[in-house]
């Protein structure tokens, strides 16, 4: 099998992925971990659910240990949360940031779009319930090309980011 070409560098459980294993993707992300958390919201008897985050690569999505300009498409869904309870299901499906959250999600953009071939592609996943996405897309180095606007009633946006074909790594 030939090297991969898509990254998703916070992939958490892979829940957005149809293809969980999908041979062209690395998933990576800082967590390695099985959690059973309580919730109650999906009515089983202990109110119980297990998550299993197991990454290909652990990795840091704010300094990728890829070489500039090799993927065609990034994934990329940080952790969107700076409140939430410790053992909640929310924290555990989702991650949390830090307090700096701002330049972590600058960080992220500046690596992503490094590791990112010019003219690729970046898919960005964001749900604004603690952070405005407007907020959020500051901190990008570019602008999205386009995107749902149906965030205002669900709170999750999807927006697509194209790396300009001059930039540099």
């Amino acid at each position: 099998m030939s090297a991969p070409v898509i990254l998703d560098p916070c992939c958490g459980s892979r829940m957005m992925w149809f293809d969980k294993k999908h041979p062209a993707a690395v998933f990576g992300d800082l967590r390695s971990e099985t959690l059973t958390v309580t919730d109650r919201s999906h009515g089983k008897p202990n109110g119980k659910r297990t998550l299993f985050i197991t990454p290909d690569v652990r990795l840091d999505f704010r300094a990728l240990p890829y070489v500039d300009d090799w993927f065609y498409l990034v994934a990329f869904d940080p952790p969107h949360l700076v409140r939430a309870g410790r053992r909640s299901w929310l924290a555990a499906k989702y991650g949390t940031l830090s307090r700096d959250w701002r330049a972590d999600i600058r960080a992220g953009f500046a690596e992503c779009f490094r590791v990112l071939r010019p003219n690729g592609t970046l898919v960005f996943k964001w749900n604004e319930t603690q952070i405005k996405v407007r907020e959020v897309l500051e901190l990008s180095p570019y602008q999205p090309l386009f995107g749902n606007t149906a965030g205002k009633r669900n709170g999750t946006h999807w927006l697509v980011f194209m790396k300009p074909a001059g930039a540099a790594g």
